[in-house]
């Protein structure tokens, strides 16, 4: 999962980023309005929701959400706010925010937010996915494979997630990393491509052939 926040406050910002990294969520971190409007309506598809605080240099929160909405952008949005009166809410959530939480607070409700938020039902998507024998639970964060549990990494989790939501598409590497990675990681890197190894192997539990099988010069595919 990989979210943007969007926070002036410095200091908060990169505590955010490294409490939600260590949490397994790729992070980019914007503080300034106008830039976040850009990169929500350029890479909106790239991101599974957006942490945006309410007070920003040259656009605030709202009009971010209002804007967004208005471009039919749909990523969910997770306002932070320092105002708690009912007519400011309301604001918020018409202008198109999925929820909202008041500052101070603490990192597990946050957590907790924004674990509810992705569990909504989005185009269809189950809570709990289902490939053959191969179970995952994005909320509880396990997998299985006829009936045994996957030791997996927070990466190879991930990835397992994105393989099982495009169950026989060819996904290529720039897709991986455009959803499992920040913009800062170093796309000549074999890095995904060792992940996805340690994945097949925990997944195949020694059985040929391999579901998740290589698409030469394109990526890989979970082949059913």
């Amino acid at each position: 999962m990989r979210l943007l926040v969007v926070e002036d406050d410095q200091k908060l910002a990169e505590g955010l980023a490294e409490a939600l990294t260590r949490q397994g969520y790729a992070v980019d971190v914007l503080e300034d309005g106008e830039k976040a409007l850009t990169r929500i309506s350029l890479h909106h598809k790239d991101y599974d929701l957006i942490v945006l605080d309410l007070d920003l240099p040259s656009k605030s929160g709202l009009e971010i959400c209002r804007d967004a909405r208005a471009r039919d952008i749909t990523t969910p949005i997770l306002v932070l706010t320092g105002t708690a009166d009912t007519e400011h809410k309301v604001d918020l959530l018409l202008a198109g925010a999925d929820d909202y939480i008041v500052k101070p607070f603490s990192f597990e409700e946050l957590c907790a937010r924004i674990q509810a938020i992705l569990r909504r039902p989005v185009e269809s998507k189950p809570t709990v996915l289902k490939v053959l024998d191969i179970e995952l639970d994005p909320g509880a964060r396990t997998a299985s494979r006829g009936g045994k549990s996957l030791q997996l990494t927070l990466k190879e989790f991930g990835l397992l997630e994105y393989f099982m939501r495009h169950v026989n598409e060819v996904v290529n590497r720039e897709d991986l990393i455009a959803h499992l990675w920040d913009f800062n990681y170093e796309s000549f890197s074999n890095v995904v491509d060792v992940h996805v190894k340690n994945l097949r192997r925990k997944l195949d539990q020694g059985q040929t052939p391999s579901l998740l099988e290589t698409v030469r010069g394109i990526g890989y595919r979970l082949r059913v």
